[in-house]
């Protein structure tokens, strides 16, 4: 076999590796919104939220650890809790409690902004970014589609501070996206996964045990421990595992395009399971976030 074969071999591999990746980030992740919200009508958020964490980060850490890799060092031990911090427990805290208000869809709408956040991070406050107005331009006009895909009637009022947590946590993703570009973290993705969920999950449980979450421990419907176990392995061991992989591998404007696909996914989810209605403004803010995640994801889009 040639060279030139081999290489052209490995290159398909490496895409392959690419596209099942994003399919996770832009379809499991958007089927998680109606699971968080399911899982919330029961189980209390900060606990809700910590189990999920603390579960796939442990069982993931472990595995990777039986397979032979290494343990963090003391210095990369502390940037996973940063990252812990910032990625699970002042995003996923905020958006659990506010799904408990705010219907799933809604959700998975304002985190859309995190291309533009993750931008300006980069761009502005990290410098890791050349500016480009075509970047800022599809990330603006994704934005804007997922503002007509979902915007409500004048009949519907939304909870206010629900909406700004929301908003809040996902600038703090935004951050722990870009800064675990440039942390020393562990070589191997899987573990670096396992170990900031796995952290920030302890975190999220310490917080319940704080506010009192777990006094008395709440009543777990299969319904709820269904959903919880959905978060677990699709959310989390897959979606999060291959987050972190291209995090490695591209920049983090782009892998946050996920936050336009994900509200197509939580709409048609919406049509097919709960037979909500599809619109023309529907088809309309399709048609921009399609339109924006692919001015991303061209070449020209690339830093």
């Amino acid at each position: 076999m040639s060279t030139s074969t081999v290489t052209i071999s490995k290159s398909r591999s490496f895409d392959l590796r690419i596209i099942l990746a994003f399919f996770a980030i832009y379809v499991l992740w958007g089927t998680t919104f109606l699971a968080i919200r399911i899982a919330v009508a029961e189980v209390p958020p900060l606990l809700a939220a910590g189990i999920r964490f603390f579960v796939a980060g442990s069982v993931l850490f472990a595995f990777m650890r039986v397979r032979g890799k290494a343990n963090p060092t003391a210095a990369q031990w502390r940037n996973l809790v940063v990252i812990g911090l910032l990625m699970f427990v002042a995003e996923y805290g905020p958006l659990f409690w506010a799904e408990k208000y705010v219907p799933s869809g809604i959700a998975s709408v304002l985190e859309a902004p995190l291309p533009i956040f993750t931008l300006i991070i980069e761009m502005i406050v990290l410098r890791q970014q050349r500016f480009r107005w075509v970047v800022v331009a599809s990330s603006l006009a994704g934005f804007c589609g997922v503002g007509v895909l979902m915007l409500p009637s004048s009949q519907e009022r939304l909870a206010l501070w629900p909406c700004v947590a929301i908003l809040l946590g996902a600038i703090t993703w935004s951050l722990g996206s870009v800064l675990s570009r440039s942390f020393d973290l562990p070589r191997s993705r899987p573990l670096t996964a396992g170990a900031a969920m796995m952290l920030g999950g302890a975190m999220l449980l310490a917080l319940s045990a704080a506010f009192g979450e777990m006094r008395p421990f709440p009543h777990i419907s299969l319904r709820a421990a269904s959903a919880l176990l959905y978060l677990i392995v699709f959310g989390s061991l897959l979606a999060f595992t291959a987050f972190v992989w291209l995090l490695a591998r591209m920049p983090a404007t782009r892998v946050s395009s996920h936050a336009y696909v994900n509200p197509i996914v939580a709409v048609a989810l919406g049509y097919f399971a709960a037979g909500e209605a599809i619109t023309l403004r529907t088809l309309a803010g399709t048609a921009l976030v399609i339109a924006s995640v692919i001015l991303i994801l061209r070449p020209g889009g690339r830093s």
